[in-house]
C-alpha cells in the first residue's frame, strides 16, 4: 500500500462506524490512508504526537472525528499546519450540538474545517477535494463523481414523474 496521504484520528474506537463512512469514500477513490485513534484528552501526547509528525509521515490532510468536548480536532490542528477538517460525533444527550460547536468556534488563527454531524463522508469528500489541487487524477475522479451524483438525482426525478404522471 502507499503512504496514507490523509490520516483518519478518532478520540475512541466508539467513534469507528461513522469515520469508517470517510475510510469508504477514500477507498473508492484509491486515496491512501490510515486511522488512528488518539484522544485530545485521556492520551493528549499520543495525539500530539501524531500531528506533529504527520506531515514527515507524507500526511497531507487530517481528518478528526470527536464527540462531547470534541478539542482533537483543534488540538491537532494547533500543532501542525495541514489542513484538520473536524467531524462532530453525536456522542451525548446533547446530540452532537456541542460537538459542532467545539469544533466550529475555534480561536482565531487556528482554522479548522467543520463539517455537518456525523458527515464523515462530507470530510472525505472535501479531504478529495484538497488534495485534488494537487493531483489531477483525483480532481478528474472527482469531477466524475459529481457527474454520478447528477446522474443519480435524474434518474429519480424521471422515477417520480413516472409514477406520479
Amino acid at each position: 500500500m502507499a503512504k496514507p496521504l490523509v490520516g483518519i484520528v478518532m478520540g475512541s474506537d466508539s467513534d469507528l462506524p461513522i469515520m469508517e463512512e470517510a475510510a469508504k469514500i477514500f477507498k473508492k477513490f484509491d486515496v491512501p490512508f490510515e486511522l488512528v485513534v488518539a484522544s485530545a484528552h485521556r492520551t493528549p501526547y499520543r495525539a500530539l504526537g501524531y500531528a506533529e509528525k504527520a506531515e514527515e509521515k507524507g500526511i497531507e490532510v487530517i481528518i478528526a472525528g470527536a464527540g462531547a468536548a470534541a478539542h482533537l480536532p483543534g488540538v491537532l490542528a494547533a500543532v501542525t499546519s495541514l489542513p484538520v477538517i473536524g467531524v462532530p460525533i453525536n456522542a451525548t444527550p446533547l446530540q452532537g450540538v456541542d460537538s459542532l460547536y467545539a469544533i466550529v468556534q475555534m480561536p482565531s488563527g487556528i482554522p479548522v474545517a467543520t463539517v455537518g454531524i456525523n458527515a464523515a463522508k462530507n470530510s472525505a469528500l472535501l479531504a478529495v477535494q484538497i488534495l485534488a489541487v494537487k493531483y489531477p487524477e483525483l480532481r478528474k475522479k472527482f469531477k466524475e463523481y459529481k457527474q454520478e451524483l447528477a446522474k443519480e438525482v435524474e434518474a429519480k426525478a424521471e422515477k417520480v414523474n413516472r409514477s406520479i404522471f
